[in-house]
């Protein structure tokens, strides 16, 4: 008897249709055959040792003298994963006639897995269900166990026009985010049988994307808790309102830290198809919540030992990194110099292109990685160089070899260079009035991104930062004078193309802070200071 089921192998962060086809026959042999066929990784092979179980502790007991031959169509797709139990089960459950559904129930002729007419396979009469879509992993007592990848699956189901989805309970949320579909979150494989036999009705789950979003609220850390530093403050608020990347250079305590961890709190809210761009990596990671979409923009600081394979992405088959999983979010990076050269270089491509690109001799894949970074650093090895409360006793090559760990090319792709001095005493000693709060700033920062997307209609940017050169020169056009101070800041500090293009970007930024349409030389000094950190310590 041949029966089939649809269920879904994610690649990347997309998913291919996968059809799962079971043949069951009569044997003779001592040892009846379970072959597992179709590309199947370790997990998949393995998954014949949880269904027994599992089917055996439901109560469905398998044929002492049948041979098994599960196949994962189409052939030369590698499928990796544990999310094939629940329509492996399915289907050998259909084989042998557990599922009871009308013959008119699956889809159409067009579908992929339409009943045929009887007689139609070898020796058997060949079933399916085609207007359902299953994945799962089985736990040995027939429990379904939460999958990798849920929200690009949904997705596939929308595009194959597969009405019905099964997934796990723990990830119907993140299923459900996705118009077009009925999902339906299920405990075990018995209630599933159940709402295929009919002998249930099951509720499909809802999930009010707008709402989720709405109701994110505030961040617990407040721009109001941080003393002085209103310099740093502003220079924040210029970077979060052009998605522009961050370095902070300051001693030992200055409130590096404690800023960037603040930063989340000022950016605006994630738009939807953001949310849905960011929840879709963090459902491949498996690190996705219970609330099914990402409310708050991703904050991701990883730790400097961090490796290569681990801050890009990679692995046999490729998981993104963290420039991935801070897509349209934050990437932290503390102790800048403390980082591998190595690690620090990978990030060259995907801070200019917005997207990792992985490729290995079997397949390749792309990331999403269009982050804002935000580093911070020492500017000596004992921390205190330039303070004046504080002696350093580092000789000028012990600087040197220190900053150098930073190469050129990684400098300029960062827009801005800020010096964070210590906090003088009585300012951590003010009482009264609290410093603004990020829900002020947030309000600039959200009227500065409006103007951007009005700006960018159409041309699928969400930011100043990610203009091409193209777009620079249509919207930074300076005056005469604007153009002068430009060309002389580019020849007394030696700075590159690249950071001309993104001098221009800020002073873009700072202009729709203000509400100016055009950019004057007030906004373009304001950028070239922001650039001019950097030559004090590289010069």
């Amino acid at each position: 008897m041949l029966f089939r089921t649809l269920s879904a192998s994610v690649f990347g962060i997309e998913s291919n249709l996968v059809e799962v086809e079971v043949d069951t026959s009569p044997t003779h042999r001592d040892q009846p055959l379970f072959a597992t066929v179709g590309l199947p990784d370790a997990a998949v092979r393995e998954s014949r040792e949880r269904l027994r179980a599992a089917m055996r502790n439901c109560g469905y007991e398998l044929p002492i003298n049948s041979n098994i031959i599960i196949n994962l169509a189409p052939a030369d797709v590698r499928k990796e994963g544990s999310g094939f139990d629940l329509p492996m089960a399915l289907a050998l459950l259909g084989a042998w006639g557990a599922v009871q559904r009308p013959r008119g129930a699956a889809a159409g002729a067009g579908d992929p897995v339409a009943p045929a007419a009887e007689n139609g396979g070898a020796g058997g009469v060949r079933y399916g269900i085609g207007d359902y879509m299953f994945v799962g992993e089985l736990a040995l007592d027939g429990a379904l166990r939460p999958i990798r990848g849920a929200l690009p699956i949904a997705m596939l189901a929308r595009e194959r026009a597969i009405g019905k989805l099964v997934v796990p309970l723990a990830n119907a949320a993140e299923a459900a985010v996705v118009d077009g579909v009925e999902v339906y979150g299920a405990r075990n494989l018995p209630e599933v049988l159940d709402w295929l036999n009919g002998h249930a009705q099951p509720q499909a789950v809802k999930i009010n994307a707008g709402a989720v979003l709405a109701e994110s609220g505030d961040y617990p850390e407040d721009f109001s808790d941080v003393r002085g530093q209103a310099a740093v403050k502003r220079a924040l608020e210029v970077a979060c309102a052009g998605g522009h990347n961050l370095l902070m250079i300051g001693p030992p305590g200055s409130g590096k830290t404690m800023l960037a961890r603040r930063i989340p709190s000022i950016l605006p809210a994630l738009t939807f198809e953001e949310a849905l761009e960011s929840t879709k990596i963090h459902s491949v990671n498996g690190s996705l919540e219970r609330q099914g979409l990402l409310a708050h923009r991703p904050f991701r600081a990883p730790h400097h030992t961090i490796s290569d394979a681990g801050l890009i992405g990679g692995g046999s088959v490729p998981r993104p990194g963290e420039v991935s999983l801070a897509h349209n979010g934050v990437l932290f990076l503390d102790e800048l110099p403390e980082f591998p050269r190595t690690v620090l270089e990978v990030m060259r491509q995907p801070l200019e292109d917005g997207r990792v690109a992985i490729v290995r001799a079997a397949m390749a894949v792309n990331f999403p990685a269009r982050f804002m970074l935000v580093a911070a650093m020492n500017p000596c090895p004992c921390g205190y160089h330039h303070d004046p409360t504080r002696e350093c006793h580092c000789t000028p090559l012990q600087i040197q070899r220190y900053v150098s760990r930073l190469s050129g090319p990684l400098l300029d792709r960062i827009d801005l260079h800020i010096d964070v001095p210590a906090v003088k005493h009585q300012e951590l000693r003010q009482s009264g009035t609290p410093g603004e709060s990020s829900r002020s700033i947030r309000e600039r920062v959200r009227g500065a991104r409006n103007l951007q997307l009005e700006r960018f209609a159409g041309e699928h940017l969400y930011a100043n930062a990610q203009m091409n050169s193209r777009q620079v020169a249509r919207h930074c056009q300076l005056d005469a004078a604007s153009s002068r101070l430009l060309e002389q800041a580019l020849v007394r500090m030696g700075l590159s193309a690249r950071a001309h293009d993104r001098i221009l970007k800020v002073a873009r930024t700072i202009a729709d802070l203000a509400g100016a349409e055009t950019l004057a030389v007030p906004h373009l000094a304001e950028a070239i200071q922001y650039r001019s950190l950097d030559r004090a310590y590289w010069a």
